[in-house]
């Protein structure tokens, strides 16, 4: 029979090491670090490697889709699209069905930078010192944590709270 911990007391709660977001901010942080050098070689800062692997993995993209891939917006997205297409990875155009929905598209030297970019994920595992299997488990449980504050803010939201 399992018993569960001790909750900590209550003034314990406020304090940053008790803190799930500020583990998740630290380890974001230490990632950017870390992305910062591994992609050096790419020419690509991390938000822009997150644009190239959506394009990589579905192809031609509406910016409002690649919004949605990357929890993006388009004030956001596009001074990153405006970058890429100033380093000749990819091509924006107005979509010939919709005027109003630009389209983004790999260039062939965005399409041919994916061959490169194949070691920036084994990097990262070494990094972590964790195997496959741990990260696929942990990706799969921060997927969960993610859902479920989605959740929560929209009830929050709705609640007025």
């Amino acid at each position: 029979m399992s018993t569960s911990p001790t909750p900590a007391p209550a003034a314990d709660w406020l304090r940053l090491d008790q803190q799930i977001c500020f583990s998740l901010h630290a380890a974001s942080r230490a990632f950017g670090g870390l992305y910062r050098v591994v992609l050096k070689d790419l020419g690509l800062t991390y938000p822009q490697y997150l644009v190239m692997l959506v394009l990589w993995e579905h192809g031609d993209q509406p910016v409002k889709k690649l919004g949605e891939h990357l929890r993006l917006d388009s004030g956001t997205l596009s001074p990153l699209l405006k970058r890429l297409e100033a380093a000749g990875l990819v091509r924006r155009e107005r979509s010939a069905r919709d005027e109003r929905s630009v389209e983004v598209r790999l260039t062939e030297e965005g399409s041919a930078l994916r061959e490169r970019a194949l070691e920036v994920p084994r990097r990262i595992v070494t990094a972590t010192s964790f195997d496959v299997d741990e990260i696929r488990a942990l990706r799969a449980r921060l997927d969960e944590l993610t859902t479920a504050l989605d959740e929560a803010a929209v009830e929050a939201a709705r609640d007025g709270s």
